[in-house]
């Protein structure tokens, strides 16, 4: 029996511009196949061991032709694989999804169309300018700027076209703009008309250039703009000077700026989030990974069957929350088994886990660190105290020593283990060597210990800005002969990201 191909739209570049159902579509593949214009981060939708095929068309350079593209769905279906075309805006829209669909149809296999956010408006939209606007606007079309070159005769009705509406938008027709600007111009066109210019509209590096339409060819020669582009032309354009947000660094003050972020893959998104708001370009550069302990948990599986011995249970990392709480679960008890245990949390990040799983920790230190819960737990822990600390298998051992010191019993418990990732060690050196990061940050010491060992260079690392977490983090970078940039007062994420806007304000 054949499978189903889902011919799916991955909208214009913003990952966040993806439509639930192609989500959807994407967890249940097989086989993704997919174009140049779709954001890899949208992969990551996909299960982990799908099968990726890539097939993207550049001007002049084709990966594969769309007629072997076309067969390789019907191929892939007939193997009986749940397949995803992901291409990038809207399939029927000079997306040729047309043609994928009409053979998977002649060939008998089942097919579904997922529209996408289309180019033509939403990369408009993130350049601030709309495609109609009240007094200005009130049409606008559509129209491919990248016509068979085998063809002929052109399928555009230029003496028509030209003044038929008042906003037009060209799809993918930077190589070809001297003839339309010149039949735009001969069959009636204002020459005066404002024209805007769009790269990598909706994505980071997001360009814009406006002019009128008579200097439209001159500009992208004199400027050297190269695709992806669309090509607008109308006197909606002006609006860009109040409407510009997206590359307004009024609003996005870290747009244009490139950030590696060498956080565990996990754990990466709600920093990356935090900094692509503000306008940021996010590298993923994992540093760290997170496994499980050495002994598979047989040391913390003992402590809590003991738990209602301890006093106190002190978590220094929101992943000894979730480690833990995941073993608790596992032996089939709840936040109910800690209710003789008195909690301290080493910040607001761990405390907000901890209330995730209705768990309000009793202390949450000052300063965010060892040094804090020591300061903190002065007065709660003397000789006797029963302390359990469930945490990395390496850290630092100034607070389990500082407890013992006061005549605590502690038990420091491993609940998983901090080894080096794997990140994508040549492409991040190219990006140093070339002077393309602005920012490293650093969200504990482990990360910077492992991109040294997968960078081999602290030359590179120091080209760029480094950002800190906090102080022990930025200790690390000294003892390493580093130095920190941006060093968060607050030694949390949002702590962290607003040291790097305030750096660059």
């Amino acid at each position: 029996m054949s499978g189903t191909v889902f011919l799916v739209g991955a909208g214009p570049g913003d990952p966040g511009l993806m439509t639930m159902k192609a989500v959807e579509c994407l967890g249940t593949a097989d086989v993704v196949v997919y174009d140049r214009l779709a954001d890899k981060r949208i992969l990551q939708y996909a299960a982990e061991n799908v099968e990726k095929i890539y097939v993207g068309k550049a001007s002049n350079r084709h990966t594969m032709t769309q007629e072997k593209i076309c067969q390789l769905l019907v191929d892939l279906a007939m193997e009986g694989k749940t397949v995803v075309r992901l291409k990038g805006g809207d399939p029927f829209v000079f997306g040729r999804g047309g043609e994928e669909a009409l053979l998977l149809q002649e060939n008998g296999i089942r097919f579904e169309i997922v529209p996408g956010v289309t180019s033509a408006v939403s990369v408009p939209a993130y350049a601030g300018i709309p495609v109609t606007h009240r007094g200005i606007a009130a049409s606008f079309a559509v129209v491919t700027g990248h016509e068979d070159p085998a063809k002929e005769h052109s399928d555009i009705n230029w003496p028509q076209l030209a003044t038929a509406t008042d906003t037009l938008v060209f799809l993918m027709g930077i190589a070809n703009l001297p003839g339309i600007t010149a039949k735009l111009i001969e069959y009636g066109r204002n020459p005066d008309t404002p024209v805007a210019v769009i790269r990598w509209g909706t994505k980071p590096q997001q360009q814009v250039w406006t002019t009128i339409l008579s200097d439209a060819a001159q500009m992208v020669e004199r400027e050297n703009i190269k695709p992806p582009c669309i090509f607008m032309v109308g006197n909606v354009v002006s609006l860009r000077d109040k409407l510009a947000w997206f590359d307004n660094p009024a609003m996005r003050p870290l747009f244009g700026r490139r950030i590696l972020v060498t956080r565990a893959r996990p754990q990466a998104s709600r920093l990356m989030e935090a900094l692509e708001f503000l306008g940021a370009e996010c590298v993923e550069a994992p540093a760290i990974k997170i496994e499980e302990p050495a002994d598979a948990y047989g040391m913390i599986d003992r402590a809590i069957e003991e738990i209602a011995g301890y006093d106190w249970i002190v978590f220094t990392s929101t992943n000894g929350v979730k480690h833990f709480w995941n073993r608790l679960q596992a032996k089939e008890l709840d936040a109910r088994a800690l209710g003789k245990n008195k909690i301290c949390a080493i910040g607001t990040a761990t405390a907000e886990e901890l209330a995730v799983h209705g768990l309000v920790a009793d202390i949450i230190p000052e300063r965010y660190q060892a040094e804090g819960i020591i300061d903190a737990m002065q007065k709660e822990v003397g000789p006797g105290s029963r302390v359990l600390i469930p945490r990395a298998a390496e850290a630092r051992e100034v607070l389990p020593d500082a407890l013992r010191e006061k005549g605590a019993i502690v038990d420091v418990i491993p609940v998983y283990n901090t080894v080096i990732g794997d990140m994508e060690s040549d492409n991040i050196r190219e990006l140093l060597i070339e002077g393309k990061i602005d920012v490293i940050t650093f969200t504990s010491s482990s990360t910077v210990v492992n991109l040294l060992k997968l960078i081999d260079s602290r030359d590179l690392i120091q080209s760029a800005c480094i950002a800190a977490i906090g102080p022990v983090t930025a200790n690390t970078l000294t003892k390493y002969g580093l130095k920190a940039d941006i060093v968060a007062e607050e030694y949390t994420i949002s702590g962290l990201v607003d040291a790097i806007k305030e750096a660059f304000i």
